[in-house]
């Protein structure tokens, strides 16, 4: 008998559920096998051509990621490779240090799905795979054996947690943020014990908040109601200049004024690259109109979501020769294209979702200014976005709607009858965003990771954005079709 087994990863995709999603290979844990989170990262060394070396290997907290990272170490161990395995760190942290090696990486996490998900995230040597990288995978045939899919981990390096704590010391002037009382919801943020040294050596008292040993899935596009009004008793009982937070592998961030009031990941995008005097922006689709309503940067490049593209939006705007050029995502993740000078320092660019950054850059522009932190917000147009989801909404329920509202204008427009104008025009660059009489914007697109239907609106006050993203799904939730 066969000690081993011949995988094609195609087959393997369509017969476990594990597939590639927005960003990385996801599905649920159970589904999430020894030998499929073996056959995956197999296939990902060969479509990368990983021969010699090391690569890195990190996770975050969820209770599973240990066992996927034994497999996925096996598998490298098995590829003739080393393991070089960086423990629990933010995801920023590991692509900081495989790149500056550079070797490949492997990053454990389900970053904000729900509990009883997981997933694998591949770096190559220059970063984030790209979607030709995803397509070369998916065609790889690999050998998985039979026994021994599971290697014991060593203690980890340290080097990529003091890199990516170098990465902002070096950055931002000594005491940056002295004088700050901040308020940190930790929850399982992977990133909760480096961000609170990182915060405190800048100057900055912070408080732990919400702590928690079990896993909390934190999405940060679509916070939830219990989290909004958590965060609001918080200010009232501590008097906190600012409130923080990150999603679970700390790619995007979380982060609240003095009253609890938590800002829109895009909002947080565009002042975050204002601060950083960048000229071009390369943002997705769903990311609020003040990006190029604020007038700050000399080029917009607007993508479909998902960090591939926007690095592809990076890339096109490096190619036309600009120059400080960022990217984010309307969930607040931040990428440095390009080095960005700052009084005389430099960062260097990281082209892969950050949670710190942001956040560090909002609190130094508010004490900068000497303002509180939810006056940043007066320095762009009164533009407000919403964002949230109906959870277990099937891809394929998703697919067919959307296929409708964009074929059928009366299908359309009996969703939206009653709650807002008339469709006046319909972009499908990532599912399908419309534009309203009464300058408004309803976007709907199924989740990359999971089986969820998302809506954004913008509008001219948050009220309002947040009513039609309440009405929109409540229509949708409520049985409607077509």
């Amino acid at each position: 008998m066969s000690s081993e087994n011949r995988t094609r990863i195609q087959e393997l995709m369509a017969s476990s559920g594990v597939r590639f999603g927005t960003s990385g290979a996801r599905g649920l844990v159970a589904d999430m096998s020894d030998e499929v989170c073996y056959a995956y990262t197999a296939a990902f060394l060969q479509a990368v051509s990983a021969r010699k070396g090391s690569v890195a290997l990190a996770m975050d907290l969820r209770p599973s990621s240990p066992r996927i990272a034994a497999a996925c170490a096996a598998a490298i161990k098995a590829a003739g490779l080393r393991v070089d395995w960086c423990g629990a760190i933010p995801t920023p942290a590991l692509a900081l240090f495989a790149q500056t090696q550079p070797i490949p990486a492997v990053m454990i996490t389900g970053s904000h799905i729900p509990f009883d998900r997981n997933g694998i995230k591949f770096y190559s040597a220059s970063g984030e795979i790209t979607k030709a990288d995803e397509a070369a995978i998916a065609d790889a045939v690999v050998v998985v054996p039979k026994h021994g899919l599971l290697a014991e981990l060593a203690p980890a390096n340290p080097d990529a947690h003091r890199m990516y704590m170098a990465r902002y010391l070096d950055f931002f002037p000594s005491r940056a943020l002295a004088g700050m009382r901040l308020g940190f919801y930790e929850h399982s943020s992977v990133a909760r014990d480096l961000l609170s040294e990182l915060l405190r050596a800048l100057g900055a008292e912070v408080v732990s908040l919400g702590r928690v040993d079990e896993f909390v899935p934190i999405d940060t596009e679509a916070v939830s109601e219990a989290d909004v009004a958590q965060a609001r008793r918080w200010a009232d009982e501590y008097g906190f200049d600012a409130i923080l937070s990150t999603d679970g592998d700390a790619d995007r961030p979380l982060l609240g004024d003095e009253n609890g009031d938590w800002f829109r990941g895009d909002v947080a995008g565009i002042l975050c690259a204002q601060y950083l005097g960048a000229q071009a922006v390369a943002t997705t689709v769903s990311c609020n109109t003040a990006v190029e309503a604020c007038g700050a940067f000399s080029r917009v490049v607007r993508t479909r979501i998902g960090s591939p593209y926007v690095i592809e939006g990076i890339e096109q705007l490096i190619g036309l020769g600009m120059k400080n050029v960022v990217g984010f995502e309307p969930n607040g993740g931040f990428l440095v294209g390009s080095p960005i000078e700052r009084n005389g320092r430099t960062l260097q660019a990281l082209m892969t979702r950050d949670a710190v950054l942001p956040i560090l850059c909002l609190l130094s522009m508010a004490r900068e200014a000497g303002s509180r932190v939810s006056d940043l917000r007066q320095r762009l147009p009164p533009r407000f976005t919403a964002s949230d989801r109906l959870q277990e909404f099937p891809t394929d329920r998703s697919s067919a709607l959307l296929r409708q509202f964009s074929t059928t204008s009366a299908a359309l427009e009996t969703l939206l009858d009653g709650l807002c104008g008339k469709p006046l025009g319909i972009d499908q660059t990532d599912g399908l965003r419309v534009t309203l009489e009464g300058n408004e914007i309803v976007h709907f697109r199924p989740s990359g990771n999971a089986p969820e239907l998302r809506c954004y609106a913008e509008a001219v006050t948050q009220q309002r954005a947040d009513a039609l993203v309440h009405a929109c799904l409540q229509r949708l939730k409520s049985g409607f079709d077509v």
